[in-house]
C-alpha cells in the first residue's frame, strides 16, 4: 500500500474515530430526550454546539500535531502536574462512558436478536477485546469505525425520510428558538460535552500522532480530518433529530418515555424500524467502546511507563472492567446524559490548556497559531464555563 493511501486511511480513521466516539449510545439517548422536550428548538442546540465543537477540535488537533505531544503532555508543559489531573479526569470520564457504551451494545443486540442485555454487553466487550488483541489493532479500529459510521448514516437517513419531519420549522428554530436561548443552555452544554467533551476531542488527534502525521507540513491533512469528523457527527445528529422530530409530529405515534429512540424508530417503520434502531444502537456502542478505551489509555501511556509497554493489554483491561461493572451493576440510565454534562465541564479546562500552549514556543516551536482560532477558542472556553456554572447552580436549586 502506498504512503498516500496509508495516510488517507489514517486520516479517515482519525475522523471516524472522533465522530463515532461522539456517536455513542449517550449521543442517541441525549438527542432523543432533548428532541422530545425541546421540539424544533433542538435545531438551535445542534447548530450552536457543532460550531463550538468545530472551533474546539481545530484548536486541539492543530496544537497536538505541531507540538507532536498528546494532551496530557501538553498540559504538563503548561503547568507541571496538570497533565496528571487532566489524564485522570479524562480516563475516569472515559470509563464511565464505556460502561454505558457496553450497555448500549447489550441493548442493541437485545433488540436485534432478543438475547439478554448482559450477554449482549459481554459480546460488545468481546468485540473490543478482539480488535485490541490484533497485531494490527490501529488498522482494525480504523476500518471498524469507518464501516459502522457509514452504516449508521444510511440507516438513520432511511428512518428520517420515512417520518417526513418539518424541516422548515427546524431551520427556522435553528436561528431563533421559540423558547428563547436561555431554555437551551443545559442541552447545549450536554451536546458539546457529548461531541467534543472529555476524551472525544483528543481521540482523533492522538490517533494521528500514533500514525506519525505530525508537524506543520501535516496541518492541511489535520484540518481535513478534523473537519470530516465534525461533519460526520453533525450529519448523524441532524438525521437522528429529524427522524425523532418527525415522529413527535405523527398522529397517534406511541413514544415510550423510558426508551424514546427505540419507540420512535418503531413508530416510524414498525418492526423494521425497531430492528434498524437495534443495528444503529449496537454499531454506535461498538465504535464508542473502541474509541473510549483507546483514547483513555492514550492519556495514561506517556505518564506511566508500564502502561506504555503494555498498551494493548491495558486497553483490553479497560474494556473488561467496563463490561464487568455493567454486567454486575446494570445499565445506569442517567449516567450517559450526566457524563455528557460532566464532559462539558472538562472541555473549558482542557481547551484553555491547549490555547495557552498554542502561544508557547517551548511547546509549538516557531509555529504561529491562528489568531482567529485562538480568539474563538477562548470564546468557547468562556461560554462553556458560563453554561457549566449556570447548569450546576440550577441543578443545586440556586
Amino acid at each position: 500500500m502506498s504512503e498516500k493511501k496509508t495516510n488517507l486511511s489514517v486520516l479517515l480513521g482519525a475522523a471516524f474515530l472522533m465522530a463515532t466516539s461522539a456517536i455513542g449510545p449517550g449521543f442517541m439517548t441525549q438527542t432523543a430526550t432533548f428532541t422530545t422536550s425541546l421540539g424544533a428548538d433542538f435545531a438551535a442546540v445542534i447548530l450552536i454546539s457543532i460550531i463550538m465543537s468545530y472551533v474546539a477540535q481545530l484548536n486541539v488537533w492543530r496544537v497536538i500535531a505541531v507540538s507532536r505531544m498528546r494532551g496530557q503532555d501538553i498540559a504538563n508543559k503548561v503547568l507541571p502536574g496538570l497533565g496528571y489531573v487532566v489524564a485522570l479526569l479524562v480516563a475516569l470520564g472515559g470509563l464511565a462512558f464505556n460502561i454505558g457504551n457496553v450497555g448500549g451494545a447489550g441493548q442493541g443486540l437485545n433488540v436485534i436478536f432478543g438475547i439478554d442485555i448482559r450477554i449482549g454487553a459481554a459480546i460488545g466487550g468481546l468485540i473490543g477485546i478482539i480488535i485490541f488483541s490484533s497485531k494490527s489493532a490501529s488498522s482494525a479500529m480504523d476500518k471498524l469505525t469507518q464501516i459502522l459510521g457509514a452504516a449508521m448514516i444510511v440507516l438513520i437517513a432511511f428512518v428520517a425520510i420515512k417520518t417526513k419531519p418539518p424541516v422548515g420549522e427546524a431551520v427556522s428554530s435553528a436561528v431563533m428558538p421559540k423558547g428563547g436561548f436561555n431554555s437551551i443552555i443545559p442541552a447545549t452544554l450536554t451536546l458539546i460535552g457529548g461531541t467534543v467533551g472529555g476524551y472525544i476531542v483528543f481521540s482523533g488527534g492522538h490517533r494521528l500522532i500514533d500514525a506519525g502525521i505530525v508537524g506543520e507540513d501535516a496541518l492541511p491533512d489535520v484540518n481535513r480530518s478534523a473537519t470530516l469528523g465534525i461533519v460526520v457527527a453533525f450529519i448523524v445528529r441532524v438525521l437522528l433529530f429529524l427522524a425523532i422530530l418527525g415522529v413527535t409530529k405523527m398522529a397517534g405515534a406511541q413514544i415510550d418515555p423510558d426508551n424514546i429512540a427505540a419507540s420512535s424508530f418503531r413508530a416510524a417503520s414498525g418492526v423494521v424500524g425497531y430492528k434498524i434502531f437495534g443495528i444503529v444502537f449496537a454499531a454506535a456502542a461498538f465504535t464508542s467502546v473502541v474509541g473510549a478505551a483507546y483514547t483513555s489509555v492514550s492519556f495514561l501511556k506517556t505518564l506511566f511507563k508500564p502502561i506504555a509497554e503494555r498498551e494493548n493489554l491495558v486497553t483490553i483491561l479497560f474494556i473488561v472492567i467496563s463490561t464487568i461493572v455493567f454486567i454486575f451493576i446494570g445499565q445506569p440510565q442517567t449516567l450517559l446524559v450526566v457524563v455528557g454534562t460532566l464532559n462539558g465541564f472538562i472541555l473549558p479546562i482542557t481547551l484553555a490548556v491547549i490555547l495557552v500552549a498554542s502561544k508557547k514556543k517551548s511547546i509549538v516551536g516557531e509555529y504561529k497559531h491562528s489568531n482567529l482560532l485562538f480568539i474563538l477558542g477562548w470564546l468557547v472556553v468562556a461560554i462553556t464555563a458560563f453554561m457549566g456554572i449556570k447548569t450546576l447552580l440550577a441543578n443545586l436549586g440556586l
